[in-house]
């Protein structure tokens, strides 16, 4: 049996030749027939509803449907019967429904309705059976069975709804102006022509129907195309059955209360989940998605997944963890839980503090009356004292457990709980700001607060009449569909019929959905103008200084010293072609890295250790690859990281990396960069160089000289071969020193 709750509804269309008339430059009226159809099938269809949907047509060339004999509910076609809406209808909609040539009585169409709904809803259940008729009244009309259709639709418990393309109060030269202000509003969609007798008839009938069908409502029940348009212009939700969560709320090892909670408020996801499938067939099936682990080497050797593990990162190391030791991690709870740890006064939970991505609604659970007298008497005793519980919970005993708080809440209808997650420690962001009311130039003047009171009063989005009985939201965000659904849904259901089509432009009806109300706009206007005049904004810009183009084009080789004021405006403010892709550099690369580190330091808010990690990564990408031209590369990084370590006093990050690096070279037998190094003199910054240094001159020089090799024997000499060989390692030091300087210099060329 089909699940409860939803509804069988059938669309029934008059297509006669009637219907597809219209004036030069104006829709016919099968068109705006079809367009209303289209958009609530759509609705439908992204709602993923369990409405089933059929269509009955009137008018057609033809005849098919199960009353028709003899000249009986002639013209009259069941189109499709009672299923699921899909993409198939919206494209019978669109491109399989044409006009006929003929026309039917609307009443008889009513009839093959009422039929198809009686016989296709045997066995189910269905909360509501409903028809929605199209049609423009001008064919001829019999009211011989109208008073057993008001019957039967009674009986049945059938509604009925009418879709016309002018309104059925339009002025018809009966000077009857008791229009309602709601068909007043779309008065002005049907032309001004005037109707035709047929469709005088016809609204007659029409009225008669629906005011003894409902004599306060009925005529409501009536609608234009174009109302109908833009009440069918939002997407609707995905509906969603309220799911159950029975628990035991327990209070202490003693008390306990059998309750059943809802979520009452949830982020809401976009359900469809983007596959990949083959462009040509668009078959998901085509497509086979295959996950291959290879080495990072010069093969891509293969890894079987079976040789992989997970890895957790923790500072710069891999740290195994395999899904065994993630499930024993886990916090392992009995049970689903919520207990209450303790009392609270409710002005001591502060609003900010309300997190997590739902809202529980808790009840006492069903035909349970001791529960029901436990609970209620909790949630009054916790709104007279002004209290709240601290609650923990946990879902189930695979999730980890939250805690939250528990506000009572009392409604005419109902009385239950209301539980939101709290923070833990880590959850909260701590900042501190200096207060505005120390700085005499942040204090407002009583004309500057006052205006700042009148523009919030003018903005205020809830209607007081004169009385201030009579409230009226002009903002309702809960009615509001989310925008980024609305254009999801409109651009898919473009694509499934335009696939090759560029995509709509965005609806203005979107744009216009978050943007402040019109009259509050209107309203606000004074105001704005006066907090302008009360709170001037004047731009600040930095005073630069003219330049001549001998600035510009200076000689830097000029000799003697340069003057203080150059070398700040060198670094600041001088014309540079690296200063203009300064703001593209994000990292230390490896092309130009001791550039790359001088640029991201003079950057606002640089982190000195961060940007000197990088640098120091790449020096020993450098040191890895042991050349010539990387050994030079790395003792230029080198020679930067101390200038400015010395220049920011930055001293002690730069002398823990160079005894680092020692350390380093020594590992890796890097003496012949170490040479280098000793030769440039390239040591610890002493305290004679920075203040905060606590390394003398004679610690530094040390610093520079290799460890003594313990237990080291030299070997025999002839006499004199030590003059021979210590002339022949200055000539192999000498020229190592020049391969290493003109190697660099060729990489920096």
């Amino acid at each position: 049996m089909a699940r409860g709750g939803k509804a069988a509804i059938v669309l029934c269309l008059d297509v006669s030749f009637t219907m597809s008339n219209s004036a030069p430059g104006e829709e016919s009226s099968l068109e705006q027939a079809k367009k209303v159809m289209t958009k609530f099938v759509q609705r439908q269809v992204f709602a993923e509803s369990k409405d089933e949907v059929a269509v009955v047509l009137f008018g057609t060339d033809t005849t098919r449907n199960g009353l028709a004999s003899g000249d009986q509910y002639q013209n009259i076609t069941v189109h499709r019967s009672l299923m699921l809406p899909d993409f198939d209808l919206l494209e019978d909609i669109q491109d399989v429904i044409k006009p006929g040539s003929e026309q039917a009585d609307f009443l008889d169409a009513i009839i093959v309705c009422m039929d198809l709904l009686q016989k296709e809803t045997i066995g189910k259940k269905y909360e509501k059976r409903h028809i929605e008729l199209f049609t423009d009244l001008s064919s001829p009309v019999s009211e011989d069975q109208l008073e057993i259709i008001i019957a039967n639709l009674k009986k049945t418990g059938i509604s009925l709804q009418f879709f016309l393309p002018f309104p059925v109060d339009v002025d018809d030269g009966s000077g009857d102006t008791s229009a309602t202000v709601h068909s007043q509003m779309h008065r002005s969609c049907f032309p001004r022509k005037g109707l035709t007798e047929q469709q005088r008839e016809g609204i007659d009938v029409v009225r008669k129907l629906m005011h003894t069908l409902d004599e306060e409502g009925g005529l409501e029940e009536i609608y234009t195309f174009r109302e109908s348009l833009e009440r069918l212009s939002m997407f609707k939700k995905i509906e969603r059955r309220p799911a159950a969560w029975p628990c035991q709320l327990t209070i202490g090892s003693n008390l306990s209360i059998r309750i059943v909670a809802y979520k009452s408020v949830t982020e809401e996801k976009v359900k469809k989940i983007w596959s990949v499938v083959d462009a040509k067939t668009l078959r998901k099936d085509d497509v086979q998605k295959e996950t291959v682990y290879c080495l990072n080497d010069d093969d891509e050797t293969e890894v079987q997944k079976d040789d992989t593990i997970q890895g957790f990162r923790y500072g710069s190391d891999i740290v195994p963890f395999s899904k065994e030791d993630e499930e024993q991690m886990r916090y392992k709870t009995e049970a689903k839980c919520f207990s209450v740890l303790g009392f609270s006064r409710s002005s001591q939970i502060q609003r900010h503090y309300y997190m997590g991505n739902h809202v529980l609604k808790v009840f006492a659970a069903k035909d349970d009356e001791n529960a029901a007298v436990a609970l209620s008497a909790l949630v009054h005793a916790l709104d007279e004292l002004k209290m709240v519980a601290i609650v923990r919970y946990a879902y189930d005993r695979r999730c980890n457990p939250q805690v939250g708080v528990a506000f009572p809440y009392i409604k005419d209808a109902y009385e239950c709980l209301i539980y939101v997650q709290l923070p833990y420690m880590e959850d909260l962001r701590q900042y501190i700001f200096s207060s505005l009311k120390n700085n005499k130039k942040c204090i407002p003047t009583a004309d500057q607060l006052s205006v700042v009171d009148s523009l919030i009063d003018s903005m205020n989005l809830v209607y007081e009449d004169d009385g201030g009985e009579t409230f009226e939201d002009l903002f309702k965000p809960s009615k509001i569909p989310n925008p980024h659904f609305q254009r999801l849904y409109q651009c898919l259901q473009h694509k499934a019929f335009h696939p090759n089509d560029p995509l709509p432009p965005i609806e203005q009806h979107l744009l216009e959905m978050l943007e402040t109300p019109r009259v509050v706009k209107e309203r606000c206007q004074a105001p704005l103008e006066k907090v302008k005049a009360l709170f001037p904004l004047k731009e600040v810009g930095k005073k630069k200084e003219e330049k001549t183009a001998q600035d510009i084009f200076k000689d830097n080789s000029e000799d003697g010293p340069t003057p203080k004021k150059t070398k700040i405006e060198d670094e600041e403010g001088s014309f540079s072609i690296m200063k203009l892709a300064e703001g593209n550099v994000t990292s230390v690369g490896s092309v130009n890295p001791a550039e790359d580190f001088r640029i991201l330091l003079r950057k606002k808010n640089a982190d000195f250790k961060d940007v000197s990690q990088e640098l120091i990564n790449r020096i020993d990408q450098f040191l890895e690859n042991k050349g010539s031209q990387y050994y030079m590369k790395g003792i230029n990084c080198i020679r930067v990281f101390r200038e400015e370590a010395i220049k920011l006093s930055k001293v002690q990050c730069f002398n823990d990396f160079l005894q680092a690096l020692k350390s380093k070279v020594e590992d890796k037998a890097l003496a012949d960069f170490w040479d280098v190094m000793v030769q440039d003199r390239i040591s610890l910054i002493t305290k004679d160089e920075a203040e905060g240094s606590s390394v003398t001159s004679e610690e530094a020089e040390k610093f520079l000289a290799p460890k003594e090799k313990k237990n080291e024997t030299l070997p025999p000499t002839d006499e004199g071969g030590d003059v021979d060989d210590l002339v022949s390692t200055i000539k192999t030091w000498c020229g190592f020193r020049i391969e290493l300087y003109l190697k660099g210099a060729l990489d920096m060329m």
